[in-house]
């Protein structure tokens, strides 16, 4: 009880934090709606191409990658959090409670995945008013949600690992910003695999980013529904989570010894 007490109480904490500083939710929304509405404008004849998904709207076909950018680089803000935290001294003064170690980490990355979810339904929301879909109705949103939610979570961990390793804001927004475009556009949120370069689809074939996506894109595109993309999406997510959970308990024993 002490545990989900304490994870609570850090979660609350997290959530306030982040609402009182409204010009973050705003630039956190700002990119992705951006992409939502100037790329799905900019590029509407792209389903005229050959090798373009028949029957499918360049929205329906953008719309799972623009929500999986913005879980991604929504995560990679993690560290910073962690660093404000430590360069102001409210984990040390955690660290000489009877607050539960593990919940210091579980509030925060439940924040985050709280905070992805929340910004994801937006964006579903805006994407519907756009004319986007999603073919396996509420169940298959839930879903989506669920994956873009544990995606979120997985990416945490890498940049809460780095935040405690270096402890500065600025490397940690450097090194995020150096991962998510080139992540980004070498995978299949964007453009179809045939449409890259053959090195490229190579990138896109290992890229985790690709999985995620294609598991969002199978449920919510019509006619393409198919259990396989969902299973091998949450088998390459769960296995960055674990490898990124493990890095950042690894950090986390470290500081707080």
């Amino acid at each position: 009880m002490t545990l989900l007490f304490d994870t609570a109480n850090l979660f609350r904490r997290a959530l306030k934090k982040f609402i009182r500083t409204p010009i973050l939710i705003f630039f956190s929304l700002f990119q992705p709606i951006i992409f939502l509405v100037l790329f799905t404008q900019l590029f509407h004849s792209f389903n005229l191409l050959p090798g373009f998904p028949k029957g499918v709207s360049y929205l329906e076909f953008a719309a799972g990658g623009i929500l999986l950018q913005n879980a991604f680089s929504a995560s990679l803000q993690s560290g910073t959090s962690i660093v404000a935290d430590i360069n102001d001294g409210f984990l040390q003064k955690m660290l000489v409670t009877k607050v539960s170690r593990a919940a210091i980490l579980l509030g925060r990355l439940g924040m985050d995945a709280f905070r992805v979810t929340i910004q994801s339904l937006i964006i579903l929301v805006m994407a519907y008013a756009l004319g986007f879909t999603v073919a396996t109705g509420f169940l298959g949103i839930l879903l989506i949600l669920f994956i873009i939610a544990f995606f979120g979570l997985a990416l945490s961990g890498i940049s809460l690992a780095i935040g405690m390793k270096t402890k500065s804001s600025e490397t940690v927004a450097a090194i995020s910003g150096f991962l998510i475009f080139p992540l980004l556009f070498m995978s299949t949120a964007l453009v179809p695999v045939t449409f890259m370069p053959k090195w490229m689809q190579y990138v896109s074939d290992v890229n985790p980013i690709s999985f995620a996506v294609n598991a969002v894109r199978d449920l919510s595109m019509p006619g393409y529904y198919s259990l396989g993309a969902e299973v091998s999406g949450l088998a390459v997510i769960a296995g960055i989570t674990i490898v990124t959970m493990g890095a950042t308990l690894y950090m986390f024993r470290k500081v707080v010894s």
